[in-house]
């Protein structure tokens, strides 16, 4: 007998320009996605514990700053600042106690900080790669956790 293929779920994933969210309120009765375009959709996704754990929190965090930064792109370097700066206020009034929220946007701020003479697509293209970093550390850790603790349980 063979194994079975193995399957990997996951909590959040950036597809077709967008962050899509597990919608952890219908779990386990249904297994659904929810789409967030915008930092306002991503603080709304949090606040009403679409997404829920720390770690997911941050990364999606992140992403909203990505998306904000994404669909102000084609303006002037003043409104994408300004823009950019009510994405980072929706998000952090999302879910005011989550450390990892913070720590997000606090990364996402120090990686705009530099960019604020770049272009706004140039930034915005340097936020989304951020965010994806972000998002891919966060995987890694998450494996080496379950390594470590897979060598503690008996098969």
């Amino acid at each position: 007998m063979t194994a079975p293929a193995a399957q990997t779920v996951q909590t959040l994933r950036w597809r077709d320009a967008r962050l899509e969210l597990i919608d952890q309120r219908l779990l386990p009765a249904r297994f659904e996605f929810v789409a967030c375009g915008s930092a306002d959709e991503v603080a709304e996704a949090i606040r009403s514990m679409v997404v829920r754990g720390a770690p997911a929190i941050g990364c999606a965090a992140a992403y909203g700053i990505a998306l904000e930064a994404l669909r102000l792109q084609s303006r002037s370097a003043a409104d994408f600042a300004t823009g950019l700066e009510r994405g980072f206020a929706a998000l952090s009034h999302s879910r005011p106690t989550a450390v990892n929220l913070f720590w997000a946007l606090e990364r996402m701020r120090v990686a705009w900080e530099p960019l604020r003479t770049e272009p706004p697509s140039e930034a915005a293209t340097a936020l989304l790669r951020e965010a994806q970093a972000i998002h891919a550390e966060d995987i890694e850790a998450n494996r080496r956790l379950g390594a470590h603790g897979a060598a503690l349980i008996a098969d």
